[in-house]
């Protein structure tokens, strides 16, 4: 055996070690590259099916336009305007809106969530009440709102609080009754009393679940904003969907559609960052 043998013999092996699923998946850069392309490819899937079914003539042109004619009447949108006011304006002011009312309903909806979920006999007597505000559809009082707010912005604002409040204030009760007991009992032990508890402990540890409460009453607060401003409800994009659905002008009802799924879409992952930075442990736990 010759000495180049010996010396291959007596050289260690190493091991091969299968990579990772991390690795066989890839950079998260080129994860993310894929599930946009994936997303692109299932888009421009559905307008070919969309364009197709109106060169058809399935439906009436007036029922259902073809993706060009919603281009321009977004195109008219951002430049002449509906109703005297850019799409833009209309959406400003119905994501201002939508903020004021979620606003005031995260300021009313967490502290009487707290105390339902932490004393008895308030649960007992208000949440009965919360329970009967989350299942009103939104235009079974509106009208009420009007009668006593008149036609104004305040009905409008009223409306967007009383729709966000319950999904705010269910999610803080829930999430303080979900709250460890040892580290109650903990608490206690280092001399802790009723209000710190609620203050010091309750909060914090329920904490991302009332922000999750926050973005369900958002998403409500979304689904509203068209019947708050069904209403003396120009500038704001529910009242220009209301207008454009008088005249049927189909394609403008469509653009007032997406410009609030998108906006929607962009307003939930500005929470879900904010939710990422205010507890940073969820993701980790």
């Amino acid at each position: 055996m010759s000495a180049l043998d010996l010396k291959g013999r007596d050289r260690p092996r190493t091991r091969e070690i299968p990579p990772t699923a991390a690795a066989r998946r890839g950079s998260p850069r080129a994860t993310a590259l894929r599930w946009t392309a994936l997303r692109a490819i299932a888009l421009a899937v559905l307008l070919a099916a969309w364009q197709a079914a109106v060169s058809a003539e399935l439906w009436p042109r007036v029922l259902v336009p073809s993706p060009g004619d919603v281009r321009h009447a977004f195109t008219v949108g951002m430049t002449d305007g509906y109703s005297g006011h850019l799409l833009t304006d209309h959406l400003l002011v119905s994501l201002r809106r939508i903020g004021i009312g979620t606003g005031y309903a995260a300021l009313v909806g967490v502290p009487l969530g707290l105390v339902i979920g932490a004393v008895k006999p308030v649960a007992v007597v208000l949440e009965p009440a919360v329970t009967f505000l989350r299942t009103l559809p939104p235009l079974a009082y509106l009208s009420l709102l009007v009668i006593w707010f008149g036609i104004d912005e305040s009905p409008k604002i009223w409306l967007l609080v009383v729709a966000a409040l319950p999904p705010i204030a269910a999610a803080t009760a829930a999430a303080v009754r979900d709250v460890p007991g040892e580290l109650l009992e903990a608490a206690r032990a280092l001399g802790s009393g009723p209000g710190t508890l609620l203050l010091s402990v309750r909060l914090p540890a329920a904490l991302p679940e009332i922000l999750t409460g926050i973005r369900i009453a958002v998403g409500v607060a979304y689904t509203s904003v068209v019947a708050a401003e069904t209403v003396n409800g120009v500038p704001g994009i529910g009242g220009m969907i209301r207008d454009a659905q008088r005249y049927n002008q189909t394609a403008v009802v469509i653009v007032g559609i997406l410009a609030i799924g998108v906006s929607g879409i962009v307003l939930d992952a500005l929470l879900k960052a904010v939710e990422r930075i205010a507890v940073p442990w969820r993701s980790r736990a």
